[in-house]
């Protein structure tokens, strides 16, 4: 049997499109374009050998890790390439390459997909870098990167761009054309890379092969087409990445070694299936050998340091996980664990002793509560912390006495800003954190903004902690400095089609040593047609209370996408016995609904 993720009896069914929220229509108007990295002088461009592209990722002040794979003709194989290929690098301090810092040859080996992970030891802190590939007679295109400030520095800014939940069938990636021209810092990337479903045509493309991904070949060759997209391909050359994976990476809601469907994919086999994953993932991710899989445990969860300026946790809350509860009681269970012990007092000793002025806490699911029930009682979600109420609760405590926890999160489509409360049950609470819930890339692709509307309207006064919930999709673009944290949702207009344009539709404010977040303005309907530049109307201060919406359930389009054969709640999770050629629904386009995008109090 399916297991369930939400309470059982009265448990919400959200449409198809998975509705939430009301409020004031934001209206995208500003159009953006973005522009790939460009080759090195006299380079010649691979279609085939570097045709995923080149990134960075989870930079330090003297190091950074540089990646690429080689790819051969056929998509997921090992084609007719050596066992391994020499392929050399070159770090400069511009983009021509005149300077040469440093380079090397590194070996891409059959054994992991000829990926390279190369990590540059030795640079200068807080320092913009150029670097690029060459192998077989072929040379990559140019990738931008910068390395972290120095330990003990204060760096004035620091840009992070929040980014989660990119469906191939469900739309474009164009947000991240967009995201090229804010320039960030970094990009944290906290869930859903890959989607594990079938290949269904509908909507606007169709994922590769038959059936769900379950071996090492098949997860290649799903990431390998997710990282062709242009957009994705251009964002990953020209900031660091930071990435972790949510469940989607593996199978829909996996929890440590149970799978969705524990009947048809016991212990062992789900492993299997994990490990594979787990390499599928290290192949295609610039990230340290130090999260290396072997088989199917890795060592994801770590820090990384910005100056005094900030701490960034980046968390591993599937590997550890006790399996959701199927119950309210359940979810209130002593000793129900989403982190585990060990990364638990881990996260603490960190926080505690970082001395940084802002404790970033990268979680893929939502932290703060959302109850789905409107009136008396609560509903809940298990699959995020929701369902790990305890151990909430305890991390929560230890907020108080931590300086300006601020947690970053995915996994909803939605962007959900909300305050951390010590109870989520009183109201009167002491609030102990802040909460950015970016929505998706293009996860659930645009909604029915009118049953969004319906949906989470009357929900509004049972999440008072909520600040603001979104339909759209897009990111979050954050700057922080020593005063304060600010963020401003960029909205796309549409993912349907190419030619989706970006707004700043809301604005938010971490003030420091002020637990909480509050909104600072949001783009009217009025203001939407005048310069992106403008500023947001001012429409709130730190007291105003705040709306929101939820996370995965099989009743919340996070997860739940009838259009998908991996999120219907009562179908296999067998990939052999899904229909490759079935035409799933068409979603509603937020163009063609009059109903808001975003609710705030």
């Amino acid at each position: 049997m399916r297991r369930r993720r939400f309470l059982g009896a009265g448990a919400l069914t959200l449409g198809a499109t998975g509705a939430v929220a009301a409020g004031q229509f934001l209206p995208a108007s500003a159009s953006v374009g973005g522009a790939a990295a460009t080759a090195g002088a006299g380079a010649e461009v691979s279609g085939t050998v570097f045709k995923l592209g080149v990134a960075s990722g989870d930079p330090l002040p003297t190091a950074i890790v540089l990646w690429t794979r080689i790819v051969p003709a056929n998509q997921g194989s090992s084609g007719i390439l050596a066992p391994t290929v020499a392929v050399t690098w070159e770090l400069a301090s511009d983009s021509g390459f005149t300077t040469i810092v440093k380079s090397g040859t590194a070996t891409a080996s059959s054994s992991l997909g000829y990926s390279v992970h190369v990590d540059v030891t030795g640079l200068s802190a807080a320092t913009d870098y150029w670097y690029r590939f060459k192998a077989l007679g072929r040379t990559s295109i140019t990738g931008r990167t910068r390395t972290a400030p120095a330990a003990g520095s204060s760096p004035e800014n620091l840009r992070i761009a929040l980014a989660s939940c990119q469906n191939w069938q469900h739309g474009y990636f164009t947000s991240y054309r967009d995201m090229l021209e804010q320039r960030p810092d970094l990009v944290l990337f906290v869930g859903d890379y890959i989607y594990e479903s079938s290949a269904y045509s509908y909507r606007v493309r169709r994922h590769e092969g038959t059936g769900q991904p379950v071996t090492l070949a098949q997860y290649r060759a799903r990431h390998e087409q997710y990282n062709t997209d242009p957009d994705l391909q251009a964002m990953r050359a020209a900031a660091p990445f930071v990435v972790v994976f949510d469940d989607h990476e593996v199978e829909q809601d996996w929890a440590g070694d149970v799978a969705n469907n524990p009947v048809a994919w016991p212990a062992d086999k789900f492993r299997a299936r994990r490990a594979a994953a787990f390499q599928a993932f290290y192949e295609h991710m610039p990230i340290r050998v130090a999260q290396k899989p072997s088989g199917p445990d890795v060592l994801m969860y770590r820090k990384l340091d910005f100056g005094s300026l900030a701490r960034l946790h980046v968390l591993d809350t599937r590997q550890y996980r006790d399996d959701q509860a199927s119950t309210p009681e359940g979810a209130l269970e002593t000793g129900r664990v989403i982190m585990g012990d060990t990364q638990r007092n881990w996260l603490l000793d960190s926080m505690r002793s970082s001395g940084a002025r802002w404790n970033l806490v990268a979680s893929q699911v939502m932290m703060a509560e959302t109850d789905y029930l409107a009136g008396v009682g609560k509903e809940w979600s298990y699959d995020a912390w929701d369902g790990y109420q305890k151990e909430r609760a305890a991390l929560l405590a230890e907020f108080q006495d931590i300086r300006n926890p601020v947690v970053l999160s995915g996994d909803r489509h939605r962007t959900i800003v909300s305050d951390l409360k010590l109870d989520f049950e009183d109201p009167d609470s002491a609030v102990v954190g802040a909460e950015f819930v970016g929505t998706s890339i293009s996860s659930s692709g645009d909604e029915d903004l009118t049953a969004f509307a319906a949906e989470w309207q009357p929900k509004l006064a049972d999440n008072p902690h909520w600040k603001m919930i979104d339909a759209r999709r897009g990111y979050l673009l954050l700057d922080l400095t020593e005063d304060g944290i600010d963020a401003r949702l960029r909205a796309i207009s549409t993912v349907m089609t190419r030619n989706g344009t970006t707004t700043t539709a809301a604005t938010f404010r971490v003030e420091d040593g002020v637990p909480g977040v509050y909104q600072v303005g949001v783009l009217t309907e009025t203001s939407a047609s005048a310069e992106e530049s403008q500023e947001p109307t001012d429409t709130a201060t730190p007291s105003d209370s705040a709306a929101s919406s939820d996370t995965a359930t099989p009743s919340d389009p996070a997860t739940t996408d009838p259009a998908d054969p991996t999120d219907e709640p009562d179908s296999s999770t067998e990939p052999a016995t899904a229909e490759s050629t079935a035409t799933e629904p068409t979603s509603s386009s937020s163009a063609d609904s009059t109903g808001d995008a975003s609710i705030t109090p």
